[in-house]
């Protein structure tokens, strides 16, 4: 799929040799062990994880949706410990995690942890090979903060670009300098760009952004069109449109990322490339959010390996999107061990192997991680966000190819499979209810 070879081709290079996020090849049994040994009570546990949007199943804006506090009390046990591993997985990259768990707890009326927050760009922790380099970094809120605590060292803001060489930024006539003025060079050359989610000042953004693409990263120099390449650019929150307290839904990073794309090309007839795109849909998010998952499990002792995972989200094309996708590349993986153990069957037996040697080849980022414990990932849509139930959906396929208009990213194409949920609630407490039925799961286990 032409996505899965963009999204990861940064992913493929992770260098996952060290801290927590390297040990976690060690079997869910073998970290409950631990846990044991430490006092905590070993206990099979569940065997399922939920991951929880929030814009549109949780709040909207601001506004908490009613039944989301509702939801969240039949999670947690008379001491507000969870009894199932949760992961709140949002496309929001404007604030730290724990800020976010803090408005969660809040919202929802039961403890949160940072641990149980993953933002749009918290896999870019993994991608330690950009950690030494300067970073130009686009969006809102605390983004110098925000990329240090991922581990990036030398980072830039664009408004510090902006006042380093103030004849760029030209679009706002008020925000013109008033004299001429030449450049302050007391920043170092910019040698990645990474866009966190939207910005304030979109035309400011807009120009910086191409400025140090089209100059590799020193704006003292002039624009170079024919190059056929440009620095790395690693993007964060694909989200199109995402639903607040309006009847419609507005603006998302996704729409930025069009107006980036698009002037781009216009100006070098080249498309933008990305060495990584990150927040649902992309395959890594939902792999990295099933390892807070098993954290989670291993966390409070419990030894059953997770198998099911639940997404919750509002979305067709980014939350039914990315978790269908998920579930695709489970079931592929899967098939493919599968096939190799039949294949080490055969050859025992010394009989002509059936199977083709590629099962024993695993993508380069699959390798660098730790491999996932779940073979199925299920999506669950709510009709309190985006999703429109009263928009008609043609029934035929082909059909739908053809008026369906497509709003995930331009790297992902439009796949009627995986748009289609597995199954679709009122809202989120509905959506628990219909997972613990499927589960037979009950809150006294």
């Amino acid at each position: 799929m032409k996505a899965s070879g963009l999204v990861f081709r940064a992913a493929g290079s992770l260098l996952c040799r060290s801290g927590r996020l390297g040990s976690t090849a060690a079997p869910p049994t073998a970290a409950a062990a631990c846990a044991s040994a430490g006092g905590k009570t070993e206990q099979p546990g569940p065997d399922f994880g939920l991951l929880f949007d929030i814009d549109g199943v949780l709040v909207r804006g601001r506004t908490p949706i009613p039944a989301a506090k509702k939801a969240f009390q039949k999670l947690v046990d008379s001491k507000g410990r969870f009894v199932i591993p949760v992961v709140f997985v949002t496309n929001a990259g404007n604030c730290l995690r724990q800020k976010k768990a803090d408005q969660l707890s809040h919202i929802l009326g039961v403890p949160i942890s940072q641990d149980q927050v993953m933002m749009s760009h918290s896999p870019l922790k993994m991608l330690r090979k950009y950690h030494e380099k300067c970073v130009l970094v686009s969006g809102q809120g605390p983004v110098l903060d925000i990329a240090k605590n991922l581990g990036f060292t030398k980072v830039v803001s664009i408004d510090e670009l902006r006042e380093s060489f103030p004849l760029l930024d030209m679009v706002d006539h008020n925000r013109r300098p008033k004299l001429p003025s030449s450049p302050i060079v007391n920043l170092p050359k910019v040698e990645a760009v990474i866009l966190f989610g939207e910005p304030i000042r979109w035309e400011t953004n807009l120009q910086l952004i191409i400025d140090v693409l089209l100059t590799n990263g020193n704006l003292s120099n002039t624009y170079e069109t024919s190059h056929s390449s440009h620095l790395p650019l690693l993007a964060c929150n694909m989200d199109l449109v995402w639903m607040a307290e309006a009847q419609a839904p507005r603006f998302g990073h996704g729409t930025f990322m069009v107006c980036l794309e698009n002037i781009y090309k216009k100006i070098t007839g080249r498309d933008l490339k990305y060495e990584a795109l990150m927040g649902k849909p992309s395959e890594l998010t939902y792999h990295y959010a099933e390892y807070l998952i098993r954290e989670q499990a291993a966390e409070r002792g419990w030894r059953a390996p997770i198998r099911s995972l639940y997404a919750i989200g509002d979305n067709l094309m980014t939350d039914i999107y990315g978790a269908n996708l998920y579930n695709r590349y489970l079931e592929e993986r899967l098939a493919r061990k599968s096939a190799k153990a039949l294949a080490q069957v055969v050859a025992a037996t010394g009989a002509p192997a059936p199977v083709s040697q590629e099962v024993d080849a695993d993508s380069g980022w699959e390798s660098e991680l730790a491999s996932p414990s779940a073979t199925s990932c299920k999506s669950i849509l709510v009709c309190t966000g985006v999703y429109n139930p009263h928009t008609e959906v043609p029934k035929d396929a082909s059909q739908c190819i053809k008026e369906t208009v497509f709003h995930g990213h331009r790297d992902f194409r439009f796949d009627p499979a995986l748009v289609e949920p597995g199954n679709v609630v009122q809202d989120v407490d509905a959506a628990v209810e219909l997972i613990f039925k499927m589960e037979k799961f009950t809150t006294s286990v």
